[in-house]
């Protein structure tokens, strides 16, 4: 994201009006900023309140003079280390001379004021400031860029031992099942092992297609099959993947879908697999008994699709980052039932490959959540309707 530049602050100083004036005349610039000021007690405001790049003293000024303001701005942290040019109407004997680079000037100049003079030399402290700007900048962006990656890293290792977690349970249970059918073990109880070690196969393979997935959406080599697709019949195959998992939690389910028929140009596959990951992420972050509700409409050119539930909730601190790969919510690791973490991720780069948004509201701690997820309508339907 590229940071539009701050404009340069320079500084005036002199207790005539016109001189100010003919100072400014000469250094504007588009980017410059000119401050000015009357006396050196105006010019300490100034001086406390922006940053400066460049400021040109007149030396004899009523009450604080420009050597009495430069040793003021040599005291003060923040003006410590601004540029002093000082603009003198009179003779720069020596002594003034070591009287002012004692106080921190970088140079004097005569009045009249040389014109091309004043311009190139100001001009190399006002390149300096840029230069200063840009490396702050890119100091701010690169610790940016560092936080960004210990947050990575410390999903990457979360990520690694849950995945060690997932798997080492169905494997454990497959090594088990096949262990006691090698025994001589009474049919009804062979039966039993393997319809267990059949949800096991299922729960591994759903795991490595998610992770399949993820990997092919961010090397873009997922591709759509768009077709002309109902929304309601594409919803059914959603909840018919997802019964289970609804029933497992026995939660009352509520779905809210028009009569009148939407159409999307969209992969009924992928669509259905955002709203089961959806719904199977409702069921798993919501307590036994509690209510998930499954609702569609038309509005304003889009299918919004919304999943609610009463489950625990999403901190505020939290939601911009509940679509990152691998995020999870800590005090939901407890509560949930298993899973990689990356299923809303997934749900959210399907969701831009139909050119759609998706977003999360929740009111906080055990007080459930809502997804919305708006696909485009199909351009033969709004083309009907209008």
């Amino acid at each position: 994201m590229m940071i539009a530049e701050k404009p340069i602050n320079f500084l005036l100083v002199d207790d005539l009006e016109e001189n100010l004036l003919a100072l400014e005349a000469l250094l504007q610039h588009e980017g410059l900023v000119c401050l000015k000021a009357r006396s050196g007690e105006e010019a300490l405001e100034l001086l406390l309140a922006h940053d400066i790049a460049l400021a040109l003293l007149d030396v004899q000024m009523p009450g604080m003079d420009g050597f009495e303001l430069a040793e003021f701005m040599r005291g003060n942290a923040r003006a410590r280390h601004t540029p002093i040019i000082f603009v003198t109407a009179g003779a720069a004997d020596s002594q003034r001379r070591f009287r002012g680079y004692e106080a921190g000037a970088v140079d004097f100049i005569q009045k009249p004021v040389e014109a091309d003079i004043l311009r190139s030399k100001a001009k190399v402290f006002f390149e300096l400031h840029r230069q200063r700007q840009q490396i702050e900048r890119q100091r701010d962006e690169l610790e940016v860029a560092a936080q960004a990656l210990k947050r990575a890293d410390r999903h990457k290792d979360s990520f690694l031992a849950v995945l060690a977690h997932e798997l080492r349970n169905p494997v454990a249970a497959l090594s088990g099942g096949l262990h006691l059918l090698g025994k001589d073990v009474p049919p009804e109880r062979a039966k039993d092992i393997r319809s267990r070690m059949d949800r096991m196969l299922t729960h591994l393979t759903h795991l490595v297609d998610d992770l399949l997935d993820v990997s092919r959406v961010s090397q873009g080599k997922i591709s759509l099959k768009k077709q002309r697709i109902a929304l309601s019949e594409t919803l059914q195959s959603a909840i018919d993947a997802s019964q289970h998992n609804l029933d497992a939690g026995n939660h009352r389910f509520i779905v809210d879908i028009p009569s009148e028929a939407i159409w999307l140009d969209a992969d009924q596959t992928r669509v259905a697999q955002i709203v089961s990951n959806l719904l199977n992420n409702a069921a798993k972050y919501t307590p036994s008994g509690g209510v998930l509700t499954l609702s569609a409409r038309a509005s304003d050119g889009f299918a919004e699709i919304r999943v609610a539930d009463t489950g625990v909730g999403i901190a505020p601190e939290m939601q911009p980052w509940i679509f990152e790969i691998f995020a999870q919510v800590e005090d939901h690791l407890a509560k949930a039932q298993g899973g990689l973490g990356i299923g809303l991720a997934l749900v959210k780069q399907l969701v831009a490959l139909h050119d759609g948004t998706i977003q999360v509201e929740s009111a906080g701690k055990d007080m459930g959540s809502t997804f919305s997820v708006r696909i485009p309508i199909a351009v033969e339907t709004l083309t009907k309707c209008d």
